[in-house]
């Protein structure tokens, strides 16, 4: 273990090159985990795969909960603490997209490769990593494929293995594949909601006003941008899909708008919703069609702050490293920890584009660059260089 954080720092750059070494086993990972799909609640196969890793590398306490998180531990030489590290693996991609990867001399594409395939990547050639830079810590690893993390999964996986687990978690980082030099360390209040318009199939056409489920639609996504936005708290209305009609020649009788409010206030983030779950009764009773507003998930704002040791000592070892530090709020994994009041950070481990896309695709080069962000700030955490006063 480093004598003071200083020396962990000088030893960056050794990290990068001898981490360059393993670059054909992350691949491989990455490209097996990334080719299995896992949308949100089916995430079996991908997890027996994390969990046949974790038994390859002699993990300790490989093992399955009961909302399928994929769980091992890397003891420590004292066992005096506990750092958590997660990566979620389910992916935005229904279950029949073709999940073929490309690997190119410093790219790698194909569905979810960044969100969050390299993240999982990491995570599981993470003992691997340890080994090559013949390091060992005081504090037990923890290592969790956490499941059904994304929209309706509303971070199930993480918030169970915290709300049971019997090991006390000192401080937790969430790995993302993108993108590198991000730091989030606090939450935004956000909801994740659903408007459906649905006419009922005795419907009577000939009534005035009766234009169908789009035009319907149109006007109350109109209504949501006339509503009037604060500049403090910051706060914003992103209106994520619309989903409606089947054809040409037939008049569309369902239609859903899937949106999101984000907002620095929990109060806003609430009256908002109650906005426009009016918005939705009031439409339903001026149509006589059925209009019903669905929370999937929400986000309570909070988290540490910016000088908190654990956010310092992760901006030193990026800039150490040459990469300038983004500052972003999270509504990933994070949420979690949050609630706990457990001090954590996610942070990205490459460069990459598209995410969400067909084409999505991150770059091979930075990676040596995350990992070894990585693996000092775990080994500046269990020097207790993070610890707060």
């Amino acid at each position: 273990m480093a004598q003071n954080f200083e020396e962990i720092l000088g030893k960056l750059d050794s990290y990068v090159e001898r981490i360059a070494n393993l670059k054909d086993i992350f691949l491989a990972n990455l490209v097996m985990l990334s080719e299995i799909p896992a949308p949100t609640f089916m995430e079996e196969e991908r997890r027996n795969f994390i969990l046949e890793r974790f038994t390859d590398y002699e993990l300790q306490n490989c093992s399955v909960d009961e909302k399928s998180n994929a769980l091992a531990v890397i003891p420590g030489k004292t066992g005096e603490g506990n750092i958590l590290l997660c990566a979620h693996m389910d992916t935005v991609f229904p279950e029949n997209t073709d999940t073929t990867v490309s690997i190119q001399p410093n790219l790698v594409s194909g569905p979810g490769v960044a969100d969050n395939g390299a993240g999982l990547a990491a995570l599981v050639t993470l003992p691997l990593i340890l080994k090559e830079l013949d390091l060992q810590f005081n504090s037990n690893i923890i290592l969790i494929g956490t499941s059904r993390s994304l929209g309706k999964g509303d971070l199930e996986g993480l918030r169970f293995f915290l709300d049971h687990s019997q090991m006390s978690i000192n401080s937790g980082i969430c790995i993302e594949g993108v993108q590198l030099g991000r730091i989030s360390y606090s939450s935004i209040g956000m909801l994740r909601g659903e408007l459906t318009y649905k006419i009922p199939e005795e419907y009577d056409w000939t009534r005035f006003n009766s234009v169908g489920a789009i035009v319907n639609m149109t006007e109350m996504i109109s209504r949501i941008l006339e509503i009037p936005l604060p500049g403090r708290p910051r706060t914003s209305i992103n209106l994520g899909s619309v989903e409606a009609g089947s054809s040409y020649n037939m008049q569309a009788m369902k239609a859903k708008l899937k949106f999101e409010i984000r907002s620095e206030a929990e109060e806003m983030v609430e009256s908002l919703a109650e906005e426009i779950g009016n918005l939705a009764d009031e439409m339903s009773s001026k149509t006589d069609s059925e209009v019903t507003f669905r929370e999937v998930a929400r986000r309570k704002p909070g988290g540490t702050l910016f000088s908190h040791p654990l956010n310092s000592r992760s901006r030193d070892i990026l800039n150490h490293l040459g990469i300038k530090p983004r500052f972003s709020p999270s509504t990933s994994e994070l949420a979690a920890f949050i609630d706990k009041e457990i001090p954590a950070i996610t942070m990205g481990i490459t460069t990459g584009e598209n995410l969400g896309e067909l084409d999505e695709s991150i770059q091979i080069e930075p990676l040596y660059t995350g990992l070894a962000q990585l693996v000092a700030l775990i080994e500046a955490i269990d020097g207790g260089y993070t610890n707060a006063n």
